[in-house]
């Protein structure tokens, strides 16, 4: 995978990349919070762009780099960004030559459901 700069400033940690799935861990700085002192939905947001983008970017063949380009992304929250680490899980739901369709899961470590989206996003393969 090639480095991506804002994940890592966000300290996420790739936990699982396979065909169609992605599962990102997210340890919650004091920095993500809003006025409430739980997770800023901007961060959730960019966590449900990141799985939601990678759910169809995995590429076997390592030496040709699949990239992606968000073209929608509607999100639904659904409760508080409470605790010290999120999950974001993606998932691809289908593919075509051009777009591919997901949709992504945010988790807190206590098993809350907190945000849910679903996206469609342009991709391509670099060359070798």
């Amino acid at each position: 995978m090639k480095r991506n700069p804002f994940f890592d400033l966000l300290g996420a940690k790739l936990e699982v990349w396979k065909e169609g799935y992605v599962e990102v861990c997210l340890p919650v700085s004091p920095d993500f919070l809003n006025t409430a002192m739980v997770l800023h939905g901007g961060v959730t947001a960019a966590l449900l762009d990141t799985v939601c983008g990678m759910a169809g970017l995995y590429n076997r063949d390592e030496s040709r780099q699949r990239v992606g380009s968000t073209l929608s992304l509607t999100i639904s929250y659904l409760d508080k960004g409470v605790g010290e680490r999120m999950t974001g899980k993606g998932f691809m739901q289908r593919q075509g030559r051009s777009v591919f369709f997901s949709r992504g899961e945010v988790w807190t470590e206590s098993g809350i459901l907190i945000a849910t989206a679903q996206g469609v996003f342009s991709h391509a393969t670099l060359p070798a």
